[in-house]
């Protein structure tokens, strides 16, 4: 039960950094952004052992988590919102 909150904490700090740094409209409220931290660090762990940077079973700091937010937030954008316009 702990891991599960600690994750959820761990989203929620790293996405609203994401989305500090990325000003615009973007998405959602706290749960949006609790999801993209969560899924930023998922694709920046992915994204790191695929390049070598971690080993199988390590998972990405906290700054390789905000990036993979902000690459997140970037591709909404590009995809969702010229979608749209």
């Amino acid at each position: 039960m702990f891991a599960i909150l600690s994750w959820m904490i761990f989203g929620l700090i790293v996405g609203a950094i994401g989305k500090l740094l990325m000003p615009g409209k973007d998405p959602g409220g706290i749960v949006v952004t609790m999801l993209l931290g969560i899924a930023g660090a998922l694709a920046a762990g992915f994204i790191g052992r695929a390049l070598g940077w971690y080993a199988p079973g390590d998972g990405a700091g906290y700054i390789a988590a905000i990036l993979g937010a902000m690459l997140l937030l970037w591709l909404y954008r590009v995809l969702i919102v010229r979608r749209s316009a």
